[in-house]
């Protein structure tokens, strides 16, 4: 908002200037979100407790420590994120540009589904709240309209590329693109919900993920830099690096009331949203699986969990003591700061692997 109104006088008033530069803009929206968390955090938690009274239902078959440790601590704190996410992206992004709408669409969309499923949990008092089937046909639903908006905005030669890393030659997928860039979607907002199990946990390597975008949506949307590193240039998909400093912002502020021991969790409302806003960004930017990279750690949780239901049902054996992954370790007694800073420690190293592969082609 504050691009459309005051951009146009940048000739006129140098201070006006700043606002055409997406490094300002980017920087005010990663400031703007933790104000914004710091400022309506301690609010918006009073309110769950009030609300929630027992807080987040804990799953009986998790660690024992989590039915004593974990309990009466409100859930929803996505909430927070949301509204950090989406109220400093309309101040700083350019409202003109439809990915950073669409990329609001897919945030807002999933963090209500997740709303919903929190809200269920809550209602019935136990750890199981929307059915998986409901909760995926949702999702996929919103992801074939934003991957199809996506295609319609993107330039046609590239409108249904997938990018591989490590090669230059992308592939064309024609229409085949859509049930692909839908499939990252839900796949990257599910495995983050997966990761996201215990204090700190999962906002750290969202933080790092939105990072890395926020340069590869920058480095896309420049003509430049993209001819440089021979990636493709997607025009406005710069844009989207605000929208990634916004989460970055909203993340920071949201590990303030998330630290050991959490105040808040930010459940399906969070965890959904965040991954969802990661792999829209991604499927724009034409970096889909270089999210695989940059996220590593969603994608081990996530095969941690698919390698020990498989295993179970096809042996009758259990691979992990526990499944997602931070819970295995949990069971062989490792603290859960040491996990959290040890995971985190991962996902950095995967995060810079992922950015080193769009000069390695």
């Amino acid at each position: 908002m504050l691009y459309n109104l005051l951009a146009p006088y940048a000739g006129e008033t140098i201070i006006f200037n700043l606002f055409r530069y997406l490094t300002f803009r980017s920087g005010g929206a990663v400031v703007t979100a933790l104000f914004i968390s710091f400022v309506l955090g301690a609010p918006i938690i009073r309110w769950l407790k009030r609300k929630q009274r027992e807080g987040q239902p804990i799953r009986s078959d998790g660690p024992e420590s989590h039915l004593i440790t974990k309990k009466g601590t409100p859930t929803m704190g996505g909430v927070l994120i949301l509204l950090a996410v989406t109220l400093s992206t309309l101040l700083w992004a350019d409202l003109r540009n439809g990915f950073v709408w669409v990329v609001l669409f897919v945030t807002v969309g999933f963090g209500a589904i997740g709303f919903a499923d929190d809200y269920l949990k809550l209602t019935r008092r136990n750890s199981k709240g929307l059915p998986g089937r409901r909760k995926l046909i949702g999702q996929f639903a919103i992801s074939f309209l934003a991957a199809f908006v996506i295609m319609r905005l993107t330039p046609a030669p590239l409108s249904d590329i997938l990018a591989i890393p490590f090669i230059k030659t992308p592939l064309h997928l024609d229409w085949f693109y859509l049930p692909v860039a839908a499939v990252v979607m839900v796949g990257a907002s599910n495995a983050v919900n997966l990761t996201d199990g215990l204090d700190g946990l999962a906002i750290g390597p969202i933080m790092l993920a939105a990072g890395c975008f926020a340069l590869i949506a920058y480095l896309a949307g420049n003509s430049v830099f993209a001819t440089y590193l021979q990636i493709n240039y997607i025009p406005g998909s710069g844009e989207l690096a605000v929208l990634c400093g916004a989460l970055v912002g909203a993340g920071m502020g949201f590990l303030w009331f998330n630290a050991p021991p959490a105040m808040v969790f930010m459940g399906d409302t969070g965890s959904l949203a965040s991954g969802g806003a990661l792999g829209a960004i991604s499927v724009i930017a034409k970096n889909e699986l270089v999210l695989a990279i940059v996220g590593g750690l969603f994608v081990l949780e996530t095969v941690s969990v698919i390698v020990q239901v498989g295993s179970f049902k096809l042996t009758g054996r259990r691979v992990f003591r526990m499944a997602p992954l931070h819970h295995h370790f949990e069971k062989k007694g490792w603290a859960e700061p040491t996990i959290v800073i040890r995971f985190w420690i991962i996902a950095a190293i995967l995060a810079l692997a992922g950015l080193a592969s769009l000069k390695l082609r």
